[in-house]
């Protein structure tokens, strides 16, 4: 009796289905400003990228592999960033890094060496600041065009349109110099001066000086290098000050906050640079991705350029990934991102090699339109 039921026990367990242990997550790290005053941009930045990578999973994953998006907030400032980042690279199942924002906050991660410790690629990250560009560094694996791209294309137009007095009111940190200087550099090249450059203190609006200096300058044309609380702020009292200049700014703003907070009298008019393609009308197949994917996973979250352009990100990450092999880890994902070449986003075309860090040079001029709207 005993042998039988042993033989029956036997006989369960060997008929049991095998199950097979949970592949560890690809780990990803991302640091945003999630409060203070780029947190509705923080908050744009990371829905872009997680729709893309909830899509991957819901397919399936990388080599079967689950995407893990992990996401802190640094409130936009420079020494929380470096906290946190050095803690994500502690972690030892963590590949890379995505969508940072700030231009002096990221160049502190390079002048303190904390990619360079930690072997991570960043990926994306939300600045155009040429000194996170010039001189090269392997790291940083860039999908936006520069400030110099931007800010060339903004005096390019200007001075087209006759503008040629032109100001500049520009955040007092890394990130407004990197603009002010491409602003500089644009009108050197066309042998013109600068009206008057007018900085603000970092994560204020305190743009009362800003803008009765350049109001008294006479300016033509002013180009603002400046987040979206600052931008609103500045757009409002300068246009109460009498101030009848052309607005531009650089394109890390979103154009419906600067309506809700300067008014739409106050922001119709003023034009931003933009470094990935239109998104609110669906001709691209990224595009038509993008708005599907966000109906999808955050139905919540309106179409803006920020979100779109870190799902191209989020595009380029996963690639990365994929070409990493099954088994990835730091080093080979840098390897595997600076290979590509020529990839097709869906009718945006990137490319990187071990000597460019540079995905695309994309820029092209939008206007906040009569209804508040973006018009290209």
């Amino acid at each position: 009796m005993k042998r039988r039921s042993f033989a029956l026990a036997l006989g369960s367990a060997l008929a049991l289905p095998t199950v097979r242990a949970r592949a560890p997550d690809l780990v990803i790290g991302q640091v945003a400003p999630l409060s203070g005053v780029l947190a509705t941009t923080g908050a744009q930045m990371v829905s872009g990228g997680r729709i893309y990578f909830d899509h991957v999973n819901a397919k399936g994953g990388i080599h079967g592999r689950a995407i893990q998006h992990v996401v802190v907030d640094d409130g936009y400032k420079v020494d929380e960033t470096v906290r946190q980042t050095r803690e994500l690279l502690a972690r030892p199942d963590l590949l890379a890094l995505f969508g940072f924002a700030g231009t002096a906050n990221v160049g502190k991660l390079l002048s303190e060496k904390v990619l360079e410790q930690g072997g991570a690629a960043l990926v994306a990250p939300y600045t155009g600041g040429e000194v996170l560009r010039n001189p090269f560094n392997p790291w940083i694996f860039h999908l936006r065009a520069g400030y110099a791209d931007e800010t060339e294309h903004m005096v390019q137009q200007a001075t087209t349109l006759g503008l040629n007095r032109i100001a500049v009111m520009y955040q007092d940190d890394g990130f407004g110099q990197a603009g002010l200087d491409g602003v500089r550099q644009a009108l050197a090249r066309r042998k013109l001066p600068l009206s008057v450059a007018a900085g603000y203190e970092r994560n204020t609006d305190k743009v009362e000086d800003a803008a009765q200096r350049i109001k008294a300058s006479d300016a033509q044309a002013v180009i603002m290098i400046s987040v979206n609380k600052s931008t609103a702020a500045f757009a409002k009292r300068f246009r109460e000050l009498g101030g009848g200049a052309q607005l531009y700014n650089i394109s890390v703003v979103d154009p419906a906050e600067i309506v809700r907070i300067a008014g739409l009298k106050n922001a119709h008019g003023l034009g931003i640079s933009q470094v990935v393609p239109y998104p609110y009308t669906p001709r691209l197949p990224a595009v038509r991705e993008y708005q599907e994917l966000l109906k999808r996973h955050a139905p919540d979250q309106h179409v803006n350029y920020t979100s779109f352009e870190e799902f191209l990100g989020a595009k380029v990450l996963v690639e990365g990934l994929r070409r990493a092999g099954p088994n990835p880890n730091r080093g080979k994902v840098v390897e595997a991102l600076e290979s590509i070449s020529g990839f097709d986003l869906g009718g945006i075309t990137v490319g990187y090699s071990p000597q460019n860090r540079v995905g695309s040079r994309y820029v092209e001029v939008t206007v906040i339109g009569s209804s508040g709207k973006l018009l290209k």
